[in-house]
């Protein structure tokens, strides 16, 4: 475990900028730049950039500028501009996976929701076996199978992309309640709803509201200064008609 200390002692000193806020995890690094006007924004980021470029020139510190994604999150239409690091023009690119969430660049998380549904439908047909009708394991083993091993993918950073329109989060109801049928083995004429009343899961609009109080309850409360203006949403707000925590405004 000692390379991933050496690591963060090694990029302790990078570059940081007031106007665009650099987050690291191990060794995922994302630069945001926000303004009303993309040219400005795109500026900034340059500028940081710029100064990357000069540390990891001076400690001798290759960085692949093909791996760089840059995404401009706006509804706007037209050409944006280019960024460059090394003067290697960087990838445009219309969505990028950060900390395993798909962030595009209209952030309306239908990507995400897409793969997410993918992922549980790869799931679902290698665990077919235990699940399906031929399966001797009971009614709740089934059930604590689809707590334990798909609810957790599903309900990954829910607290963000739960806000998605009621189409996209129906691709994952409509996943969620196919898999209770196969677990119950239920006829066609039982509802939904009483699927998830009698087997106790909540539906992904109730789990939303339930992790989205609990993480509001969080933040207001968090000894940490800098995560309590989360809680409010900054402006202008064009990018998405809803919000995380428009529920406690």
């Amino acid at each position: 475990m000692l390379g991933p200390f050496l690591y963060a002692l090694y990029t302790a000193d990078v570059p940081q900028h007031t106007t665009t806020p650099l987050s690291t995890f191990a060794d995922d690094t994302a630069i945001l730049s926000r303004h009303t006007h993309i040219t400005e924004a795109i500026s900034n980021l340059q500028t940081h950039l710029l100064r990357i470029e000069k540390w990891s020139n001076k400690w001798h510190l290759q960085i692949n500028e093909s791996k760089f994604k840059h995404v401009t999150f706006t509804l706007q239409k037209g050409n944006i501009p280019h960024l460059y690091f090394n003067q290697q023009p960087l990838p445009q690119a219309d969505m990028v996976k950060y900390l395993g969430l798909h962030f595009d660049r209209r952030l309306n998380w239908k990507h995400h929701i897409t793969q997410t549904s993918k992922h549980l439908n790869h799931k679902s047909r290698s665990l077919y076996w235990i699940l399906g009708k031929h399966s001797p394991l009971s009614l709740r083993n089934k059930t604590l199978i689809y707590k334990a091993i798909f609810r957790p993918v599903w309900t990954y950073g829910i607290e963000m992309w739960g806000c998605a329109s009621s189409s996209n989060i129906e691709i994952l109801q409509r996943y969620q309640s196919k898999l209770l049928r196969l677990i119950t083995q239920a006829p066609w004429y039982v509802a939904n709803h009483i699927l998830h009343n009698d087997l106790e899961v909540p539906t992904i609009r109730e789990t939303f509201k339930a992790r989205t109080d609990t993480h509001h309850i969080t933040l207001v409360g968090h000894p940490n200064s800098l995560m309590r203006p989360l809680i409010a949403p900054p402006p202008p707000r064009r990018l998405k008609r809803t919000w995380t925590f428009d529920a406690h405004i």
